[in-house]
């Protein structure tokens, strides 16, 4: 009896093991997809995904916002020009405004595991053609007014430093010029989705094919638990083993 209960064993054993080894390998892709191994991430270029880390320089280093001057990986800014419209038929007009420049940083910038070195081994997103960085850090916001008769004119330093064209119907009379500045420092958390390429030998996220690609600054951290694919893996591994040693002793004992 003990031989026949212990060769069933076995064989159930021998069934458990291509899917033990198969639940661990699952488990090991999800691991290189949370750690953004470039190594098992190079697997799934062509995919969409969505991965949560740190933004890391670009391979040319950390890049300079355009009007603060201020250290990051990413920079964006917008500029609003507002005004009183044209008066109609003696009606009070409110004042409005118009975005007259909104730009983008294109430069690639890295993102790398939680706990990682920033400089170490990482991918990198490619922003071109993307969406504003969701939440990104207000770096700056400055309002430079009209100059007035017989009033000093303000110093407007920034509108040199605009990047990308400045275009718009200029209606109505100007009141003044808003200057907005976004930015995204290194080692901020960062959650992107798009789509794995690979470019001059490194693993690049850009937008798919079908959509854009989209970067959130600042997510929050998500509660620790454990893996499915982990807790899976481990009980086929641990049924496994527990099978098959206790077909072997049975077997032992039956003969």
């Amino acid at each position: 009896m003990l031989l026949v209960i212990g060769s069933v064993l076995l064989v159930i054993a021998l069934v458990l093991l291509p899917v033990a080894i198969l639940g661990l390998r699952r488990w090991r892709r999800q691991q290189g997809l949370a750690r953004i191994e470039p190594a098992a991430l190079a697997a799934r270029t062509g995919q969409r995904v969505t991965l949560t880390g740190v933004a890391a320089p670009g391979p040319a280093g950390a890049v300079t916002s355009g009007l603060a001057g201020v250290e990051c990986v990413w920079h964006g800014h917008e500029v609003l020009r507002h005004y009183i419209p044209l008066q109609r038929d003696g009606a009070v007009q409110e004042r409005t405004c118009d975005s007259i420049a909104d730009y983008g940083s294109e430069e690639l910038f890295g993102l790398v595991a939680e706990g990682r070195r920033l400089d170490g081994d990482r991918i990198f997103v490619d922003p071109r053609d993307a969406p504003r960085v969701r939440d990104a850090e207000l770096c700056l916001k400055r309002v430079v007014g009209r100059p007035q008769p017989g009033v000093a004119s303000p110093a407007d330093d920034l509108l040199p430093r605009v990047r990308g064209r400045i275009s718009g119907v200029f209606r109505g009379e100007t009141i003044e010029f808003e200057y907005r500045e976004w930015v995204v420092r290194p080692g901020s958390r960062v959650r992107v989705t798009g789509e794995l390429s690979e470019r001059d030998g490194r693993i690049v996220l850009t937008a798919p094919r079908d959509g854009s690609l989209t970067v959130e600054h600042g997510v929050a951290d998500r509660t620790d638990h454990t893996s499915p694919r982990r807790r899976e893996a481990l009980l086929l591994n641990v049924a496994c083993v527990v099978c098959a040693l206790s077909g072997i002793l049975l077997v032992l004992l039956g003969l």
